[in-house]
């Protein structure tokens, strides 16, 4: 997908050519403090903790069922919080939630369209819903088909659409309005590979426009390419959070070994499998995964273990540890990193 340059500073303005710490105020986007939600005797969030910055891109990973979803329908102001309190550009989505509607653009799981519509109909009809005048919404609706690359799309009825393009269409719906502010709950959900990459290189440009954009997924390596901090929830708990790079150091700890033999494979893997610091082992076509415990040393105690007992190495190396892995490290057991 190819975004018109001009396209982008036009619908953001100054804010395009500022640099990410320029646009940085000292209230944050997000402010979330003790925020629980119960129904009935199931509590889906349990006091959760949450800040995140202006211009920030924030992904927000746990299981299904982990309170994901309840969190982003508190901030959009379509649930109330049984206990403490969540704040969007310093407003209390409780107190003021058409405040905070002026500023968010909210993108569910599941989202309606209306098939009888075209495409550029649909998108007037939420931006006259935001009050926006129609000589202003004839200059808008065409930057954003732009934007979501549906421009070639604009008389088709909405019912014609892949999901792709219906995806694409309802982020559009939500920028109508220019919100400071993106809350996008799953949008790559069910979509094909394809679909999946032109969804994140539209997410790319958002970013480089300015907006703060909090979003949710499963496809977590991909999720990693794009956001500045993730945040794990698990059972309606924060159980991690902070940037990429911090939190796979700090699960390095958990290393990923890979050794590929030259012979004598069933040998090694029961070798290994008594060794100091090895915690479980995965084989498969390409060697063997050891998950390892230790630290440089005791590696390099591993490698020569292995070659004083005679096994001849193809290669031994450590892998990169990815967001998959971490996020199988910080949820096992229900009790991860604090």
């Amino acid at each position: 997908m190819t975004t018109n340059k001009s396209t982008i500073e036009e619908m953001n303005g100054d804010n395009a050519a500022a640099a990410p710490s320029e646009r940085v105020a000292a209230v944050p986007m997000i402010e979330i403090k003790g925020l629980a939600k119960q129904f009935g005797s199931f509590h889906a969030l349990k006091g959760i903790d949450l800040t995140i910055a202006k211009g920030t891109v924030f992904g927000f990973v746990g299981p299904n069922g982990a309170g994901k979803s309840t969190t982003m329908s508190i901030l959009a102001t379509l649930m109330a919080p049984t206990s403490g309190y969540a704040k969007v550009d310093g407003i209390d989505v409780t107190k003021q939630p058409h405040e905070v509607r002026k500023r968010i653009g909210y993108m569910p799981d599941f989202f309606g369209v209306y098939d009888q519509f075209k495409t550029v109909e649909y998108l007037h009809f939420y931006g006259a819903s935001y009050g926006i005048p129609k000589a202003e919404r004839e200059q808008l609706i065409p930057q954003l088909l732009e934007l979501v690359n549906l421009s070639d799309k604009k008389d088709a009825y909405v019912d014609t659409l892949s999901r792709g393009m219906k995806q694409r269409l309802c982020l559009a719906r939500c920028l109508v309005h220019d919100p400071e502010l993106l809350i996008l709950d799953e949008p790559a959900s069910g979509l094909d590979p394809r679909a999946r990459i032109e969804m994140r290189e539209i997410l790319r440009e958002l970013k480089s426009m300015g907006k703060t954009i909090i979003i949710s997924s499963h496809i977590l390596p991909e999720l990693a390419e794009m956001v500045d901090e993730i945040g794990v929830i698990e059972h309606g708990q924060m159980i991690a959070q902070g940037n990429v790079a911090d939190i796979q150091n700090r699960m390095r700890v958990k290393r990923f070994l890979h050794i590929r033999f030259l012979d004598r494979e069933d040998e090694a893997e029961g070798f290994l499998r008594d060794r100091p610091y090895v915690n479980r082992l995965l084989r498969d076509e390409r060697g063997i995964q050891v998950h390892f415990g230790g630290q440089d040393e005791e590696q390099s105690e591993l490698l020569h273990d292995l070659i004083g007992a005679g096994f001849k190495l193809v290669s031994y190396s450590e892998a990169q540890t990815n967001l998959e892995d971490v996020f199988l490290e910080i949820t096992k057991g229900g009790d991860g990193a604090q």
